[in-house]
């Protein structure tokens, strides 16, 4: 049997009725109850493909991250999640890719990068898992590939306060300060610098400390807020 075609991308900049429903009440709900707040949505492109990286401390962070902007962001997220009824569908719904944790394959990455040349801004989570305490932990080397293979901008954002929102293992909404840090784009000249061979822990790191600076500036905003 001939292999069935691959469904054409959707438009990158675009947002579907989907999105825009769930963006529109969360903009009311997360407003009012968690406090949120952003700044540096200056450093993020209106138009055109780039991979944001993102520290992860709850299921929240899509949402924080994607809410105040005017383009979807395609996440990459678990596949086990996907066969789950209406899970699922909304995580087609909302631009997520599927991706296996444990064993990142060849095509999660191809898909990625297709997205990216293709005009989308990707997000991934480079801790892979999430932050009981809200600090930034280790960044696992995996992104490095999709680093490696693209000239197009690195976006760093850092979240503050989603981990007491929705602490890992909870469920409901927590009434919280929460708010987002949009970092400016790596450096273009220190990536490809790293980006040699023998430079991979280098590189993990410098991605890092960005994501780390974003995640610091929104932390003390929001200390400010709470004192």
């Amino acid at each position: 049997m001939p292999d069935q075609p691959e469904a054409p991308l959707p438009h990158p900049t675009n947002r579907n009725i989907v999105w825009l429903t769930i963006q529109y009440i969360l903009r009311l709900v997360f407003t009012f109850w968690l406090r949120y707040q952003c700044r540096g949505l200056e450093n993020m492109p209106r138009s055109g493909g780039g991979l944001v990286l993102v520290n992860h401390q709850s299921f929240l962070d899509p949402l924080l991250v994607g809410l105040p902007l005017q383009r979807p962001v395609s996440f990459l997220g678990r596949d086990t999640l996907f066969p789950v009824p209406f899970v699922g569908w909304v995580l087609r719904s909302t631009y997520v890719m599927p991706i296996n944790r444990d064993a990142a394959s060849t095509a999660s990455i191809r898909n990625a990068l297709k997205r990216m040349e293709h005009g989308f801004l990707v997000g991934i989570f480079p801790e892979g898992t999430r932050s009981a305490t809200g600090e930034v932990r280790d960044f696992k080397p995996g992104f490095v590939s999709l680093i490696r293979r693209t000239n197009l901008p690195i976006y760093p954002v850092g979240i503050a306060g989603a981990h007491e929102a929705m602490p890992r293992g909870g469920l409901r909404l927590l009434p919280r300060t929460v708010r987002v840090v949009f970092g400016e784009p790596l450096s273009r000249e220190q990536i490809l610098k790293l980006s040699q061979k023998g430079q991979e822990t280098a590189l993990v790191e410098f991605a890092r400390s960005a994501v780390t600076a974003c995640q610091q500036q929104a932390e003390s905003w929001r200390q400010e807020v709470l004192h």
